[in-house]
């Protein structure tokens, strides 16, 4: 059995794993970066990036269809799904060889199989052939393995009618009807795009709203675009999908609401519940690495395990399933093998985007936990609908909304946006809280006009009582 050393061992290359041996590499570490699926991970090849593909050709489609009242008018507007997704294929193709290749090119060597723990030192690789090869990694191995789809007993995907996240997002034709189990993220992210496409929806929620967790004026305005327009989806919250039967190319569904079931036939249906940390078959418990109840391997603010020497970073180490956190965990957990004294987790607060129409973006205190924990706090919002640029875009619904601590000076506590571009706008609150920001640091920096951004430093001035474009509440 050959055996290789190097200083450093990633397995996994999804946006933690990549981004933790580019990282290595650039420290002069030398590293080995292990997968054995696909380079980029489930955010490059049928997640992030791949998704977002879609819903932006699937919201030119109905921006183009629906524009008629700006004098717009197109006969015959035809949408070539299969098209579509070879587009949204080429995307992957290009970022997901871009990826191996920066990792390469910046000093770290690559390896395709399966990894797995021998020692807290040692990894051992199967090839696809079923090679096996052990390598030793003397300063740290970092386990960046991601998270996997959840499937329900009695709704596991068959690849035609009952479909997950990963099938959904190359479906070659928009199906006449679907229903969604499970209105989180992927969910809503999915439907939409698939909605704008033409196809019914029906999606079935357990929680009492969808995209639950999110701060209900938020999903307010995104539930108002789901459920109204030329294609309304009918959203069933306080909802379970209790079985599933499969004929004729058919599935039909039976769901309980308020202790009542309802038969649903639909074209496609699509389970989306969550996922699960790939924590399981990488020999962690062998070598004596901690797990949480549902998994998750347990870090400290150097993404250290109890072992010395073994470091996780990413979905496996627990919520909030964020690539962009496990790119961030990738680079700090490099840094600590490198030997930076600084390194650790010391990031003030991770902003989140939900890629709906509208978009919804927050960072920090959301307003719901602020109430549920008893702190005091001061609210600044402003409208899209009083702002010329996103009248100009037609995308007048939702808000930005910040709140600030009455009992700091007005420090920035958290942000919330409901409308065009939040994902992108949301980066300022995230800055903001990141320098320790007050609200009149962002609300007497001059924002360019006309811009979405301009709502950011109104909002803040609105927390101040000093709003220009919208009145101020009196306090």
């Amino acid at each position: 059995m050959a055996k290789e050393s190097y200083e450093a061992i990633v397995i996994g290359a999804g946006p933690g794993g990549y981004v933790a041996a580019i990282r290595l590499g650039q420290l002069g570490i030398k590293t080995l970066c292990v997968e054995k699926e696909y380079w980029g991970g489930v955010c490059l090849n049928w997640g992030c990036i791949p998704s977002k593909a879609l819903i932006a050709a699937s919201g030119l489609a109905h921006k183009v269809r629906n524009s008629a009242h700006i004098g717009i008018e197109v006969e015959g507007l035809k949408v070539d799904v299969a098209k579509m997704q070879e587009w949204k294929d080429g995307i992957v193709k290009k970022l997901t060889s871009g990826v191996k290749g920066l990792v390469k090119g910046n000093g770290a060597d690559v390896a395709f199989g399966a990894a797995k723990l021998v020692s807290k030192n040692e990894v051992e690789v199967t090839d696809p052939d079923g090679k096996t090869t052990t390598y030793e990694a003397t300063k740290g191995i970092i386990v960046a393995t991601g998270a996997q789809i959840i499937n329900i007993p009695g709704f596991e995907p068959d690849g035609e009618t009952i479909v997950d996240a990963r099938a959904a997002v190359s479906l070659q034709s928009a199906p006449e009807s679907m229903m969604i189990v499970g209105g989180g993220v992927i969910g809503m992210e999915l439907g939409m795009v698939y909605q704008k496409l033409g196809t019914k929806l029906t999606v079935v929620e357990l929680m009492d709203q969808i995209l639950p967790g999110t701060d209900k004026d938020l999903v307010k305005v995104v539930e108002k675009h789901f459920t109204k327009g030329d294609n309304p989806a009918t959203v069933l919250t306080k909802s379970k999908a209790k079985s599933v039967t499969v004929k004729e190319g058919n599935a039909k569904v039976v769901v309980e609401t308020d202790g009542k079931d309802q038969t649903f036939e639909v074209e496609k249906l699509l389970v989306c519940v969550g996922f699960r940390p790939n924590s399981k078959g990488l020999g962690l418990e062998e070598v004596g690495v901690k797990l949480d109840d549902r998994g998750h391997i347990e870090v400290n603010d150097k993404f250290e395990t109890n072992v010395p020497g073994i470091y996780a970073i990413g979905d496996v180490t627990g919520l909030p399933y964020l690539a962009h956190k496990a790119s961030k965990e990738g680079e700090i957990a490099a840094e600590v093998i490198a030997g930076h004294k600084g390194a650790l987790n010391d990031v003030v607060a991770m902003p989140a985007a939900i890629f709906t129409d509208p978009e919804i973006a927050t960072v920090g205190l959301t307003e719901t936990a602020a109430k549920k924990a008893g702190k005091k706090y001061e609210v600044g919002k402003f409208p899209f609908a009083a702002s010329g640029r996103a009248m100009a875009v037609q995308e007048t619904d939702g808000f930005i909304k910040v709140l600030t601590d009455p009992e700091n000076d007005s420090k920035v506590l958290g942000m919330a946006i409901v409308g065009p571009e939040a994902s992108d706008l949301i980066s300022e609150g995230a800055l903001a809280m990141e320098m320790h920001a007050y609200a009149e640091d962002v609300a007497l920096t001059v924002h360019p006009h006309p811009t979405l951004g301009e709502g950011v430093m109104e909002a803040f001035k609105a927390s101040m009582g000093e709003a220009i474009h919208v009145m101020n509440r009196k306090k």
